[in-house]
């Protein structure tokens, strides 16, 4: 846990903002994977673990605000618990640490809501992701299961995005823990990836380093020699000579915040020609978007700009043609681009995204569009000082979509479906760095990784 200071000042800050009324968070509970006693790892909800700090399962609070009184509810662990558990922190002592001087048992939950609801208070909660607590407003709050996600309490909403998108210096210290971890699996992958073995298997590499340094993968692994799908995660398929392999990972700090961090590198020493061209056009439009990194520049121009900047690489290689603007306002990059250029990043991977893109990423005078390729960017506000990102542009050749686009004729002014044939079974390339958004521009967070051919297939050898 941060010094206690820390959560009662975002517990104030937060009451400040909301105004008036009840703030109900829920905890996460622990989550079976096939009979009761056998759980999936715990991750507690990172709002709640955001302004209460404590990493336990089963908690629910509520912040009264008109009466600045805060209430954790919890049950504290048996002597029967124990044996299973062995010697654990008490609940009161942990909400102690966090500023909170109330603790009340679970079963008090409902009676203490049900009392506010009588006194007509307002109880603003969060949207639910996890069924159980979607369970729980449901029947704390009488509130039919189809009207729950849009009953959330949009000032709530807003209270905590406003809080959590600019990161502390405590933050950025944890931060930097699960950027500099991720960057180690990066490099293990860089340098133990070998023709024959399976995508699995160096994923398991990976994952024993996290396993070791006592932490958890921030989300699950994307490794494979298919780039060109998305989200692609390891299989028993074999990693061949000639192919390239993206691994996309992330582990999560001592305190859950999240690194995420991508390389490409080729199974061979070298890159092919045909790899070091594609390449090269996506590392600097990489570096273009870096350079634009500063506070007051829209995220989604910054997008554009290097969607651009990818068309005018793949022009000059006879790929595409006409003019970028154009294509760029069709959307004729979308063929190798379809998705957005980074996201917020802290105690998610994708920060916050469960509270909704369009408040975390957009404004009220910026919505996010609905077109394809540009829908999935999920960052298109004006950057801030505090913000911590990602920047990962990528090239991805899926033979499905360019089939199917060329047999409807789509953007044939742009795209050259010929030539593209060469690129059939190619797979994909992306690089991802993190960033903080400093007062005059950005810092790249973590240890340095090799991103150039020249360094990547130093590595390599």
């Amino acid at each position: 846990m941060f010094q206690r200071e820390v959560y009662i000042k975002r517990r104030s800050l937060l009451r400040e903002f909301v105004g008036s009324g009840v703030l109900l968070f829920f905890g996460n509970a622990e989550s079976s994977m096939s009979y009761k006693a056998n759980c999936y790892p715990f991750r507690q909800d990172s709002s709640f673990l955001y302004f209460f700090g404590i990493d336990r399962p089963g908690l629910a609070a509520m912040i009264i605000i008109d009466e600045e009184k805060e209430i954790i509810f919890g049950d504290e662990l048996t002597e029967e618990d124990l044996v299973w558990t062995g010697p654990k922190d008490s609940l009161q002592n942990e909400a102690t640490l966090a500023g909170v001087n109330t603790v009340k048992p679970s079963r008090f939950l409902s009676a203490d809501i049900q009392q506010l609801r009588e006194h007509h208070q307002q109880i603003h909660y969060l949207p639910p992701y996890r069924p159980e607590n979607i369970i729980s407003i449901h029947t704390l709050l009488d509130i039919p299961f189809p009207s729950i996600s849009l009953l959330a309490s949009v000032s709530f909403i807003k209270g905590v995005v406003a809080q959590r998108s600019i990161k502390s210096p405590e933050e950025i210290i944890e931060l930097e823990k699960g950027v500099n971890l991720t960057a180690a699996m990066q490099l293990m992958a860089m340098k133990n990836g070998t023709a024959g073995q399976t995508e699995a298997e160096l994923a398991g590499q990976l994952h024993g380093l996290v396993i070791s340094s006592g932490v958890q993968l921030a989300f699950p692994t994307i490794l494979t020699v298919q780039g060109d799908i998305l989200h692609n995660h390891y299989s028993i398929k074999r990693v061949n000579a000639g192919q390239l392999v993206l691994c996309d990972c992330g582990a999560e700090s001592p305190m859950h915040y999240a690194g995420d961090l991508t390389r490409t590198f080729p199974v061979n020493r070298k890159f092919s020609i045909q790899q070091k061209e594609i390449y090269q056009i996506m590392l600097d439009a990489f570096d273009h978007g870096v350079s634009m990194l500063q506070p007051g520049t829209f995220y989604r121009d910054i997008h554009l700009s290097v969607c651009k900047h990818m068309f005018n690489g793949l022009k000059q290689l006879g790929l595409m043609k006409g003019n970028a603007e154009e294509a760029v306002a069709a959307g004729a990059h979308t063929l190798l681009f379809p998705c957005g250029l980074g996201h917020m990043l802290g105690l998610d991977t994708h920060d916050m995204e469960d509270l909704g893109e369009k408040y975390v990423g957009y404004t009220e005078d910026l919505e996010q569009s609905k077109v394809f390729g540009l829908k999935s960017l999920r960052l298109g506000r004006q950057l801030e000082e505090g913000f911590v990102l990602t920047v990962e542009p990528g090239l991805y050749f899926n033979p499905h979509l360019m089939d199917s686009w060329q047999s409807q004729g789509k953007y044939e002014a742009f795209v050259d479906y010929g030539k593209l044939q060469q690129y059939k079974g190619f797979g994909g390339v992306r690089i991802e760095d993190d960033f903080l958004i400093t007062g005059d521009g950005y810092k790249k967070l973590g240890t340095d990784l090799p991103k150039t051919i020249i360094d990547i297939e130093a590595m390599r050898g």
